[in-house]
């Protein structure tokens, strides 16, 4: 990893660090076992996922909604939901 992605890397850890200590534990464990393998897109859709207020992101997360993004989907997984 070369220094700008390892940078990159830092400031998501960072921003995966919430008000909510569930959104921290499973933001960060999304980040450190699945952020890498995922596309370009869905690393986007994950980024854009972690500008939502904790409250609306925590309701994404805990959802059922068909309509789910890819990264949303694997966070519920790993809540136990989807």
């Amino acid at each position: 990893m070369n220094g700008e992605a390892a940078s990159h890397l830092n400031r998501l850890r960072w921003r995966c660090r919430r008000g909510m200590l569930e959104l921290d534990l499973v933001l960060e464990r999304f980040l450190g076992e699945n952020y890498a393998q995922l596309t370009a897109q869905q690393q986007q859709e994950f980024e854009t996922l972690l500008e939502l207020e904790d409250h609306e992101l925590w309701q994404r997360v805990r959802s059922e909604a068909a309509t789910a993004s890819v990264a949303e989907q694997m966070l519920r997984a790993m809540q136990g939901v989807a």
